[in-house]
């Protein structure tokens, strides 16, 4: 598991998956999203704006990352 920091309180899914390096621009990130391929702590997200905070897991292709 990666850790990823963040510098604010919260952070929107689609933004995550850009500041990650996962999706290398926002219409990537939006597909990943809308395919089911992101996982929020364990469970299947399709919402780009969802609401990100410390300690929540990201899962995308086999990978997890954690928010601190």
């Amino acid at each position: 598991m990666k850790d990823i920091k963040i510098n604010t309180e919260i952070i929107k899914l689609d933004a995550f998956l850009k500041w990650s390096a996962i999706a290398s621009s926002g219409a990537e990130a939006k597909m990943f999203i809308q395919d089911e391929l992101v996982f929020v702590n364990g469970e299947v997200c399709v919402q780009r704006g969802r609401k990100l905070k410390v300690n929540d897991i990201i899962t995308f292709d086999g990978d997890s990352y954690k928010l601190v």
